[in-house]
């Protein structure tokens, strides 16, 4: 077993808990590798490094590919180096073969993977005030308009201030490529969650729906979505793990999907933290 921080090897027994579970809680990158692969022997310790750089960001799982078959067949590993990220129990991207530590650094960031003293120092330097960031943020665009990284910052603190039509409207013109940005899909959430309550009956109704009806998952969502939407962060993810203890497969999964984008929502890290394990624990 690997004894550097934030680095470990995997192993069909383990691979549950430290790689799809752990993913709950931070992004792991899984490496396959080979003692006879000649790239590996590359890729390996700029991986180890940029673990050790990065802090705890990211979680390195290594897989010798001939002591855990189980494993590289599951992932369908054709040749190695082959190198996955997995978030929220998910593979969300990969790449064969050996990659150079900039573009690794490149790919880390493209799914928002920073190391963690530059991301707290990034949080420090936001105003506190939505409004201010706003106003701060709108001058930032002005002065770089071509910058679309601005934009799509932008668009996150207008959906603080409830502006979700303009944010809709400068989200949907950012390129392609910042898509799967992540904060792009956190935009995307909260949009997603501010599209669900119209037409949606007021809180008063759905905990009277709910009162009669303990089964009504339907109305528990809305509530759960009134909630987050209000900034009652915990009272949201307990309408929505209340679903998933009741019914899982709740329209395909309603339940899972919602926490997911809760948590990617909501910025209070230790109860992000605390519900992703209750999730957590209820899947697997």
């Amino acid at each position: 077993m690997s004894d550097l921080p934030h680095v470990f090897d995997a192993t069909t027994e383990t691979f549950e808990a430290e790689v799809l579970r752990k993913s709950l809680e931070v992004p792991v990158l899984v490496d396959f590798w080979a003692t006879w692969c000649g790239p590996c022997k590359t890729l390996g310790p700029i991986l180890e490094k940029l673990a050790g750089d990065y802090n705890g960001a990211f979680l390195l799982a290594k897989v010798d590919v001939d002591k855990e078959q189980q494993i590289a067949a599951a992932f369908q590993i054709r040749s190695v180096p082959t190198v996955f990220l997995v978030k929220d129990g998910q593979i969300v991207d990969g790449f064969p073969g050996a990659l150079p530590e900039g573009q690794l650094r490149e790919f880390l960031a493209s799914h928002g993977v920073q190391p963690a003293e530059a991301a707290e120092a990034q949080a420090e330097e936001i105003p506190l005030d939505p409004q201010q960031q706003v106003a701060a943020l709108r001058e930032a665009v002005a002065a770089e308009p071509d910058k679309d990284e601005l934009k799509l910052d932008l668009v996150l603190a207008l959906l603080k201030t409830g502006e979700a039509a303009e944010a809709e409207r400068l989200l949907d013109a950012l390129p392609a490529n910042l898509a799967t940005d992540d904060r792009a899909v956190k935009a995307r959430a909260r949009l997603g969650f501010a599209a669900a309550l119209k037409d949606a009956p007021a809180s008063d109704a759905l905990r009277a729906a709910i009162a009669a009806n303990a089964d009504d998952l339907h109305a528990r969502h809305l509530l759960g979505v009134h909630a987050l939407v209000a900034g009652d962060s915990e009272a949201a993810l307990e309408q929505f793990l209340e679903i998933l203890k009741r019914d899982r497969t709740f329209e395909d999964g309603l339940a899972r999907k919602s926490l997911i984008d809760a948590f990617r929502v909501i910025e209070d890290e230790a109860l992000v933290s605390q519900y992703r394990r209750k999730m957590s624990s209820l899947l697997f």
